[in-house]
């Protein structure tokens, strides 16, 4: 079963953002947890041709050449001196989506995630994919919570529009 909440919930998503989430719906059966019990790369693999149908770029593979590279900062002659990597990124650069796993809630990967996705240029939403289950521990009701918390508490503004997250 697919779970899904847009941050800020004072807002609905946007067509683009809900396209992802019918990339994910379309392959339910296959990533569900606790049931299925796949990698990240496992699960962005079943998503590749359905995210390049709505022109997305996704990393496929670990080596430097098959991953996403988003730049964060720009040097002389406007060269790239940092830059962070993500899963996928949609063609336009504005929306970046990464997909955990085991290590979603357990290493806090997800705040990570959030904190990469605000230095990287241009983007302006990002959809972080977490299992609903994960070793007994419900990972997409902690992410939820520490989101909620995030945007209602108003205390921390982030300089991105929104943040997706999916539980699969």
């Amino acid at each position: 079963m697919i779970r899904s909440q847009f941050f800020p919930r004072s807002q609905g998503m946007t067509p683009s953002i809900n396209a992802v989430v019918s990339c994910f719906q379309t392959v339910s059966p296959q990533i569900s947890s606790p049931e299925n019990n796949l990698s990240s790369n496992e699960v962005l693999e079943l998503l590749r041709p359905y995210l390049e149908k709505i022109d997305y770029v996704v990393e496929t593979g670990k080596t430097q050449a098959k991953k996403i590279s988003v730049p964060v900062l720009f040097g002389y002659e406007n060269s790239i001196d940092k830059s962070f990597n993500a899963d996928a990124l949609s063609k336009d650069g504005k929306i970046v989506i990464e997909v955990e796993a085991g290590r979603a809630t357990e290493n806090n990967q997800f705040l990570k995630d959030v904190f990469q996705a605000c230095m990287m240029h241009g983007v302006e939403y990002l959809v972080i994919a977490v299992r609903n289950t994960y070793r007994g521990h419900a990972d997409f009701e902690i992410v939820y919570t520490f989101l909620e918390t995030l945007y209602i508490s108003n205390r921390l503004h982030l300089p991105i529009k929104g943040i997706l997250l999916i539980g699969y």
